[in-house]
């Protein structure tokens, strides 16, 4: 697999950086037919970008509007690939200057040099977390293609900063602050924001992303597991540090009947699968959740290396958000999307449902 391009059958490429011109994509292998403009891109990278939703956001201000380029004459998706470019605006590049020559602990900086004996310090490169708006916009479109097969997706935001939330309401939780899906959690969520923020420090917290009437069968039993796809996926994101399944990390303390979803006439009595299993999909909700690491960019002073391997300190200034969360959000969504779609024209190519 390229290190820029997803899928298979449904496939999107990305290119570009946070500091450079601008970012974008092209997605190959959407069918023809499929309603899409640039507004409906547009609504998910709106989202995604700075200052949307709760107060851990960076005070950069991207206007992230997204251009199509290719793939779509009146409004509809020609079977062809479908390009997109986002412009940057909001660069400030002479934040980064005076760590040049440094190494930011949590950052890519390196490995990046490790890789490449060489790497882009204006915010990291393409391991800046403005490489997802590619993402978004990709995703954007895989939803509007799993929109006709009446498949939904849903990110919301389950633990912030060690505070959980209650799910209670996750339609309400994409218009909520944070993506909460519990009406009382972002006030707590932001007084444990600017108690942090206070410190110089960041935080981390835990995202759900679900998949509703995706049809059962999708995936393969072996190497090919849905569960594993969707895995690879969301961690592909790089704030993740873990995904599980359903019932997840709990079921190693389960029991057998525990963990079991008993099959009724009506359908199963529970998911501890999350949707999935051997592999495939079930016809039940697919549930993951995903852990995102604190943002590494603090103010504290930290202990590093200069690239001669020198000892020396630093504290990070610029622009950062407190948490990845909330914008990371839609960015899980987009890939969980990508995933199911890929997965639905796979099966179709295959021969094994039309």
């Amino acid at each position: 697999m390229s290190g820029s391009k997803f899928g298979e059958v449904f496939t999107l490429t990305t290119f570009g950086e946070s500091h450079g011109p601008g970012l974008g994509g092209v997605i190959d292998g959407c069918p023809a037919g499929i309603p899409l403009d640039e507004a409906t891109i547009q609504l998910e990278l709106d989202r995604r970008k700075p200052g949307q939703g709760g107060i851990a956001s960076t005070a950069r201000k991207e206007a992230d509007q997204v251009k199509i380029q290719s793939g779509v004459f009146e409004g509809k998706t020609t079977g062809t690939p479908i390009g997109f470019y986002v412009e940057n605006t909001d660069q400030r590049s002479r934040d980064y200057s005076k760590i040049k020559d440094v190494f930011r602990p949590g950052h890519a900086d390196f490995t990046f040099n490790a890789k490449y004996g060489f790497r882009d310090y204006r915010g990291g490169g393409r391991s800046s977390g403005r490489e997802t708006v590619s993402r978004v916009a990709g995703g954007a479109i895989a939803q509007e293609l799993l929109r006709t097969e009446g498949i939904a997706i849903y990110a919301y935001t389950v633990e912030l900063g060690g505070i959980s939330a209650e799910i209670v309401d996750i339609e309400g939780a994409q218009d909520r602050p944070y993506f909460s899906p519990d009406p009382d959690a972002p006030a707590k969520w932001d007084e444990r924001v600017k108690e942090v923020k206070s410190k110089g420090d960041t935080l981390g917290g835990i995202v759900e992303v679900r998949a509703v009437s995706v049809p059962a069968g999708l995936g393969e039993p072996v190497f090919g597991k849905i569960d594993a796809r969707i895995a690879q996926a969301l961690m592909s994101v790089g704030a993740v540090k873990g995904v599980e399944i359903g019932s997840g990390m709990e079921a190693a303390r389960m029991l057998g009947s525990q963990n079991n979803d008993p099959i009724t006439k009506d359908g199963f009595a529970s998911n501890n699968a999350g949707g999935i299993l051997g592999g495939i999909s079930s016809g039940q909700d697919i549930v993951a959740r995903a852990y995102i690491k604190p943002i590494p960019s603090i103010s504290q002073e930290q202990q590093t290396v200069t690239t001669s391997g020198d000892a020396t300190a630093i504290t990070i200034g610029g622009r950062h958000d407190i948490a990845a969360i909330p914008r990371i959000n839609p960015v899980l969504k987009a890939m969980m999307a990508l995933t199911i779609a890929d997965l639905l024209l796979l099966d179709r190519r295959l021969g094994v449902r039309d």
